[in-house]
């Protein structure tokens, strides 16, 4: 969700998105069914749109409703990792 924060973006960009960012492995059998999912949740919309490089594309963009979900998990990440950069700090060697 957070790739669509700044804009719409369709499907085979996220994959290919998350694969550059190093260490994320997304497949498109990963990503459609995942976003399929935010879809019925209505966490995003969609809509199609025709390509000059082949097939009609299907464009994803957050709605009202996911962009509250990712601000609260934002909010919720912060957390989590401060709590695990503490454990982590305090497992360290000196």
């Amino acid at each position: 969700m957070a790739l669509l924060r700044h804009g719409e973006r369709y499907g085979f960009d996220l994959a290919r998105t998350l694969a550059d960012s190093g260490g994320l492995i997304a497949s498109e059998g990963t990503i459609y069914p995942l976003l399929a999912r935010l879809r019925r949740n209505g966490l995003v919309e969609t809509t199609w749109r025709e390509s000059v490089e082949g097939p009609p594309r299907r464009y994803y963009r957050l709605t009202e409703a996911g962009d509250l979900a990712l601000s609260t998990f934002i909010d919720h990440w912060k957390l989590f990792r401060d709590a695990v950069d503490s454990i982590l700090e305090e497992a360290s060697p000196r």
